[in-house]
């Protein structure tokens, strides 16, 4: 998927993600603006922002100075994405029909 794709399809969605490893493997909010919201539920919470870059879908969070870049596929059982930041270790799964809420325990009102 390219950068207008993904924006389409996750803005103003919660989508919660799994690996072949982990059937929970974190949550994230697709806010207006390319801004979201991560969740890997242990109740900490991550604010950032995603963007195109050489065709992957690359998010940066506050507290990560590094992109982490992701190559998305849009497929008939929900997103796929493969980790290029890091080749060969994490590929992230949608699980449809979830409906997780973010966790964040770490955050103040």
């Amino acid at each position: 998927m390219n950068g207008p794709e993904f924006d389409a399809y996750v803005t103003g969605k919660t989508i919660t993600f799994r690996t072949e490893a982990n059937p929970a493997y974190g949550v994230e909010r697709y806010l207006p603006n390319r801004r979201v919201m991560w969740s890997a539920f242990d109740g900490t919470c991550k604010y950032g922002v995603w963007f195109e870059s050489k065709g992957d879908i690359c998010f940066r969070y506050d507290d990560i100075p590094l992109a982490q870049c992701w190559t998305m596929y849009d497929e008939p059982n929900g997103l796929r994405g493969v980790y290029t930041t890091n080749p060969n270790t994490t590929v992230i799964f949608e699980v449809l029909g979830r409906d997780d809420p973010l966790i964040c325990n770490d955050l103040s009102s």
